[in-house]
């Protein structure tokens, strides 16, 4: 499958799995959810696997890189975001989560010496002006404390440092679809451990739409669009891939014109336009 329909499966399912996340958490709460979606993600990964013949013996070395991965991408990461989301509006929290593609360049610079290409920074100015102008009815409620922020930008530096992880684990020679897998249960076993330690209430919600958002976030939103990516990360670097998160907010706020009736003021039409223009500035070179 070429990497440009891994890169545009991961920005359409991220982007739709902002609404599959509020009809999750409305109905339970925040560490409980996203428990909840990492146990079925890492239970079905496993079964996929077994299935296929490809639970292959790995070492101590090999899990202890996906132990990391697994709090980075699978579990730390999610619970400060979603922290963050707790005392802040969406849009703010979308334009601080798309600064991904900024730490992806810096942390890939400064730890694995990838230098990033020259187009890159251009591409991510146009990115991040064109979500703050498509939240900017949003952003100017002004409605986030400086500990929401906080947790937003540490959530959205931890998952950065995920991506680097992945690619530590390629390197450590472990099949992508079963490194996501253990990934996966470990993330799951550390939300659990962080459950019990801060005493949250184990609710088992009754309602269909939670069921119905978990097994999205699961399935297509946790296995296949991280599959995804982290595949476009192995073939264009975390630099790259990390535009992803520019773009699917464009993708949320698509949906919410359908379901939501949003309306496309000037502002969000131009910031969606900057955003797509960032993106072809940084792919126009690049073989699909």
């Amino acid at each position: 499958m070429p990497i440009s329909v891994h890169y545009g499966l991961t920005v359409l399912i991220w982007g739709l799995t902002w609404t599959a996340i509020r009809l999750q958490v409305e109905a339970a709460p925040v560490d409980i959810s996203v428990f909840y979606r990492f146990v079925m993600a890492s239970v079905v990964a496993l079964l996929v696997v077994a299935l296929v013949r490809r639970l292959e013996k790995l070492t101590l070395k090999q899990h202890g890189w996906l132990v990391l991965q697994g709090a980075t991408l699978y579990s730390i990461n999610f619970l400060l975001i979603y922290r963050a989301a707790e005392s802040m509006t969406s849009g703010l929290l979308a334009v601080v989560f798309s600064l991904a593609a900024l730490f992806n360049a810096l942390n890939g610079w400064l730890w694995l010496r990838l230098r990033p290409t020259a187009r890159l920074y251009p591409a991510i100015s146009l990115g991040i002006t064109g979500v703050a102008l498509l939240f900017w009815h949003d952003l100017q409620l002004g409605n986030a404390t400086a500990t929401s922020i906080l947790f937003a930008i540490a959530g959205t530096f931890w998952f950065s440092m995920g991506n680097l992880v992945s690619i530590k684990v390629r390197m450590s020679q472990v099949p992508l679809f079963l490194a996501n897998a253990w990934a996966m249960v470990y993330g799951a076993l550390i939300l659990g451990i962080w459950c019990l330690i801060q005493g949250v209430e184990w609710v088992v919600p009754t309602a269909a739409t939670f069921w119905g958002a978990t097994v999205f976030l699961a399935v297509p939103g946790s296995i296949i669009a991280f599959y995804c990516y982290i595949t476009v990360i192995q073939t264009l670097g975390a630099d790259k891939a990390g535009y992803a998160t520019v773009l699917f907010p464009v993708v949320a706020l698509s949906v919410s014109t359908w379901l939501e009736g949003f309306e496309w003021a000037a502002t969000a039409v131009l910031g969606a336009i900057l955003a797509l223009l960032g993106n072809y500035i940084l792919f126009r070179s690049a073989k699909a």
